[in-house]
C-alpha cells in the first residue's frame, strides 16, 4: 500500500489528538499571567496554535475507508511522538535562543518523561519555562495519545489500537475512551492529593507542585541546577518516595481501589516485584556505598534509598551526583533497564516482562526434563495458557527484552567511536540506559556541552524506549517498504 495512503488513514485520529494538545498547552499561559513574564507570551503561545493548525490541517486530508492494521497505529504513534518534540521545542528556541538540537532534546526529554536537560542554569531560567517542563513530563507520563483518545467522544477501532501502541493492555471501562478518562481523574487526584503532602516537607506550593508532577509522572525535571540536592530536606526526599513507587505501579490497580477492591493491589505480582526491588536494592546499594564508598552510614541510607528507588521507578531524581564505584552504579543500572509497571508513568524494559521472562523461562526447563509425552502447562497470573498463544506471547516478550539490550550495545559503540570522554564504559552504558528507560539519572555524561552526535543518539534512545522499540521499527519499515490495509467493505 502507498505510503501517502497510509498517512490518510491515520490522519484524522492524529489531527484531533493534536487539537485537544493545543487546548491543554493553554495551561501553561496561566503560570505566565500570574509571574507576569510577558516576554514568554510569544514562545508559549506559539506551541497551542501550532498544534491546532497541524491538528486541523491533517485531520481534514481526504481518506479511502480502510480497516486499519495495528501496525499502522503503532507508526502513528511513532510519528506523533516526533511532533510533540518539535513542536514542544519551540518555547526552548524563541524563548532561551537555544539551538534546535538542544531545544529538541530538552522537549523529547520532557514528553518522555526522560529528565536529561540541556538548560546550563534552571534557577535562572524564566518559572514559565520551567513549568513548561513538568507540565510535558506529567502529560506525557500518562501519555499523549492516551490523553487525546481521554477526550473523545467516540471509540474506533483506530483509537484503540492507538491506546495499545503506548504500551497500555487496560480495558477497565466499555471503551478505551471511558478508560482514558477515568485514568486521568485518577492521576489528577493523586497529583493534588501528592501535592499537599509534600508540602509539609516545608517547600513552598510551587516547588511541591512541581516536584510531584514530575515525580508521579516518573519524570525528573526539577527547579533548580542542585536538583533535590538544593533543598538538603531528608523529609522531601522520604515524602517523595512514596510518590515516585506510585508513578510505577499499573494504575488499573487505583480504579480497583476506587471501585472499592483492594486485594488486587497487595496480591498483583507486579507490586511484589517492583516493591521487593526497591527494598532490596536499596538495602544492597546503601551497604556498598557504606562499605565500599566509605560514606558514613547515615548518608549513605538515605543516597542509597532515595536513588534506588528513583531508578527502579525510573523517575531520575538523585541526591547526589552518583560518583561512586563501578558496584551500586551497575546495579543502578539493572533496575534502570527494569523500570516500572507496564500502564504505569514508568519506563524501562517492564517488570511485566521480568516476570513473563522468569516464568518462560521456568516453563521451558520443566519441558526439557519432563517424562515421556507429560504435557506440562504455561500458567500466567494463575490462569492456563493455550501452548501455541505462550509460544508467540513468550517469543515477542523476549524480542523487546533482546532489542532493548541489542540497542544499548549498538548505541554504546557509536557513542565510544564518535566521541572521545573519560568517562568509563560503565558510566556511559549507565547513562545510556536511563536515557532508553526514560529515567534521567546522570553521572555527568550527558551535558550541554556534549558533542552534536551524542546529544542525537540520546534523543533516539529517548524516543525508542519510550515507545517500546517496535512501534519505531515498524515506522522505519513501513516507510521503506509500505504499510498493508485492508479495503472496508460497503
Amino acid at each position: 500500500m502507498k505510503r501517502l495512503e497510509t498517512l490518510a488513514i491515520i490522519a484524522h485520529d492524529m489531527g484531533i489528538i493534536f487539537e485537544y494538545l493545543g487546548v491543554i498547552t493553554l495551561v501553561p499561559l496561566v503560570v505566565l499571567l500570574i509571574f507576569r513574564e510577558w516576554d514568554m507570551l510569544v514562545p508559549m503561545v506559539s506551541v497551542p496554535i501550532i498544534f491546532i493548525l497541524l491538528g486541523l490541517l491533517i485531520s481534514r486530508i481526504p481518506t479511502r475507508e480502510y480497516v486499519p492494521q495495528l501496525s499502522v497505529a503503532l507508526a502513528a504513534a511513532a510519528l506523533i511522538w516526533v511532533a510533540i518534540a518539535l513542536v514542544g521545542s519551540v518555547p526552548f528556541v524563541l524563548g532561551l535562543q537555544m539551538s534546535w538540537t538542544d531545544s529538541i532534546f530538552e522537549a523529547m526529554s520532557g514528553w518522555t518523561d526522560s529528565g536529561f536537560t540541556m538548560l546550563r542554569t534552571v534557577d535562572s531560567t524564566p518559572k514559565t519555562l520551567l513549568f513548561w517542563r513538568s507540565f510535558m513530563q506529567w502529560i506525557g507520563g500518562m501519555g499523549v495519545i492516551a490523553f487525546g483518545i481521554a477526550m473523545l467522544s467516540r471509540s474506533s477501532l483506530m483509537q484503540h489500537q492507538l491506546y495499545r501502541s503506548e504500551g497500555r493492555s487496560e480495558e477497565l471501562m466499555p471503551s478505551v475512551v471511558s478508560t482514558g478518562r477515568r485514568m486521568w481523574v485518577i492521576y489528577v487526584f493523586l497529583t493534588i492529593l501528592f501535592t499537599a503532602i509534600v508540602m509539609l516537607s516545608g517547600i513552598p506550593l510551587w516547588d511541591a507542585f512541581n516536584l510531584t508532577m514530575v515525580s508521579i509522572s516518573t519524570g525528573g525535571f526539577t527547579m533548580h541546577s542542585e536538583g533535590i540536592s538544593f533543598y538538603d530536606n531528608a523529609l522531601l526526599e522520604a515524602l517523595l518516595i512514596p510518590v515516585m513507587i506510585v508513578g510505577a505501579l499499573p494504575f488499573k490497580l487505583y480504579f480497583f481501589m476506587y471501585m472499592g477492591k483492594i486485594k488486587p493491589f497487595f496480591q498483583d505480582r507486579v507490586v511484589q516485584l517492583i516493591l521487593a526491588l526497591a527494598i532490596l536494592g536499596s538495602l544492597v546499594v546503601s551497604l556498598d556505598l557504606h562499605i565500599f564508598n566509605s560514606l558514613p552510614l547515615a548518608t549513605a541510607v538515605r543516597q542509597g534509598f532515595f536513588c534506588t528507588v528513583s531508578a527502579v521507578t525510573s523517575t531520575g531524581l538523585q541526591n547526589s551526583d552518583l560518583h561512586w564505584f563501578a558496584g551500586p552504579l551497575i546495579i543502578i543500572t539493572i533496575l534502570m533497564m527494569i523500570g516500572g509497571a507496564s500502564g504505569s508513568t514508568a519506563g524501562g524494559v517492564k517488570a511485566n516482562r521480568v516476570i513473563l521472562g522468569y516464568e518462560g523461562l521456568v516453563w521451558w526447563f520443566r519441558r526439557f526434563f519432563s517424562r515421556g509425552k507429560m504435557v506440562i502447562p504455561f500458567r500466567h497470573e494463575g490462569r492456563i495458557i493455550p501452548k501455541k498463544i505462550s509460544e508467540v506471547e513468550l517469543s515477542k516478550n523476549m524480542l523487546i527484552i533482546v532489542l532493548w539490550v541489542l540497542t544499548i550495545f549498538v548505541a554504546t559503540i557509536l557513542a565510544l567511536h564518535l566521541a572521545s570522554t573519560t568517562f568509563d564504559t560503565h558510566e556511559v552504558v549507565f547513562e545510556e540506559v536511563s536515557a532508553m528507560g526514560n529515567n534521567g539519572m546522570s553521572v555527568g555524561y550527558m551535558t550541554p556541552d556534549s558533542p552534536h552526535e551524542i546529544k542525537l543518539i540520546f534523543i533516539f534512545l529517548m524516543w525508542i524506549g519510550r515507545l517500546e522499540i517496535i512501534p519505531v521499527l515498524i515506522l522505519f519499515m513501513g516507510l521503506l517498504s509500505g504499510f498493508e490495509a485492508r479495503v472496508r467493505a460497503k
